[in-house]
């Protein structure tokens, strides 16, 4: 599979957390050659928290994640990939259960202790003889690297994705690792395809879901490929509490803005390594909306000229065609005014107040497109809303790539 042009030249150093360990083994779910499940051990006083997929039509595995995201406590991760086992009813959960049961056994835990994870084709349920022979070989491997815990997640990926950070609470240094996956079907609500945060902070687990919102917000939410939702979209973060600070419960805590901080790094860096790895991807594009009549409704406006296949393909073809944004601006449902629009290519402001600049210079638009990072600047002219969000753009790659994704 040829790498992205995007892709970072390198995977990064990550710390080891203190408190966990990763395994990876090849259960076989598909014809490949390569290891496809992944388990990842924490230390017994693990919290967690999550944001999972709004679709519907929800995996057996999502739901179990709810379930036992009440909680809030984590032993294990199970992940499988090239199999979703999503839209596969009871067969689907009883494959869920019958790991969950194997998993927690291994490790001498609750069930509700176990978190689990699935990706790939959906509709055929997860062969329960595979997943027994990968289990039985996981059991008994070494601990692995990061990056061949983030090798082992991926499905279509082009390239294995991680991030890390390191931040001072009250004298502690705390590290904080993360390992995600997701290339296609990406517009979360909430989260992406399936993300995994990992430090050795002491967080309470109620306030490591609220920062952990928060992040989201910022981050996964405002990303998407081709405004498709996952049924089996996940984000994971779990605190092993092993860093020995004072444990973290509110933001009265010293030490917190600055976790906060270092999350919505890591999620905005994790969101964008997916995003640069949108199927068949050559450019990624930052849209930027203001003067919204609020943040909420510049949110709106900006994923929908996110998704727009028709501003996705000029971008591709390193074509300005700022009518194409007017077209996706008027067709969100939001408040807009065509005469009040300002539209800019890179720092180049193409359009103003209901028309194109006259006599404006395409030379230099051109050039920013020819870029592999692109720009676009929309300003509604309305009130004081605002919001960015990350997309690519559109190729004859994504359409070879899903054409025969089962094949």
């Amino acid at each position: 599979m040829k790498i992205s042009p995007l892709a970072p030249k390198s995977f990064p150093t990550l710390p080891k957390i203190d408190g966990l360990d990763c395994y990876v083994a090849r259960a076989h779910y598909k014809e490949w050659d390569r290891c496809d499940l992944t388990l990842i051990k924490t230390c017994e006083g693990t919290s967690v928290a999550g944001v999972l997929t709004q679709s519907k039509c929800a995996s057996p595995e999502v739901m179990i994640c709810r379930e036992h995201l009440a909680h809030g406590q984590a032993r294990a991760l199970i992940v499988n990939a090239g199999n979703s086992n999503a839209f596969t009813g009871a067969k689907g959960r009883s494959a869920c259960d019958h790991i969950l049961s194997r998993v927690s056994n291994h490790i001498g835990c609750a069930e509700n202790e176990v978190y689990i994870s699935s990706t790939g084709v959906i509709g055929v349920p997860l062969p329960i003889d595979k997943a027994n022979q990968g289990l039985d070989r996981i059991f008994t491997e070494e601990p692995c690297s990061w990056q061949q815990a983030a090798e082992t997640i991926c499905t279509t990926d082009t390239f294995p994705k991680g991030a890390a950070a390191s931040v001072m609470i009250a004298g502690k240094k705390v590290q904080i690792s993360a390992i995600i996956k997701g290339s296609g079907m990406i517009e979360p609500d909430m989260a992406t395809m399936l993300g995994y945060i990992f430090t050795d902070a002491d967080i309470d687990a109620h306030f490591l879901q609220e920062m952990l919102n928060k992040a989201n917000a910022k981050s996964f939410s405002c990303i998407t490929v081709d405004s498709d939702t996952s049924t089996s979209d996940t984000v994971l973060a779990f605190a092993t509490g092993k860093a020995g600070n004072d444990k973290l419960s509110s933001f009265d805590d010293d030490g917190a803005d600055a976790f906060m901080a270092a999350l919505d790094n890591i999620c905005k860096e994790m969101a964008h390594l997916v995003v640069k790895d949108g199927e068949g991807a050559s450019k990624f594009i930052e849209i930027n909306v203001s003067g919204a009549t609020n943040d909420e409704s510049a949110h709106v406006i900006a994923k929908s000229i996110a998704n727009s296949p028709l501003v996705k393909t000029a971008i591709a073809g390193e074509d300005a065609n700022w009518g194409r944004v007017v077209m996706a601006v008027g067709k969100a449902g939001e408040p807009a005014d065509r005469d009040l629009l300002t539209i800019a290519f890179g720092n180049h402001i193409v359009a103003k107040d209901g028309g194109a600049i006259e006599g404006f210079d395409e030379a230099p638009v051109a050039q920013h497109l020819k870029g592999d990072t692109i720009e676009i600047y929309v300003d509604i002219g309305l009130g004081d809303g605002a919001s960015t969000v990350w997309t690519c753009d559109l190729t004859h790659g994504y359409i070879e790539i899903n054409a025969d994704y089962r094949s």
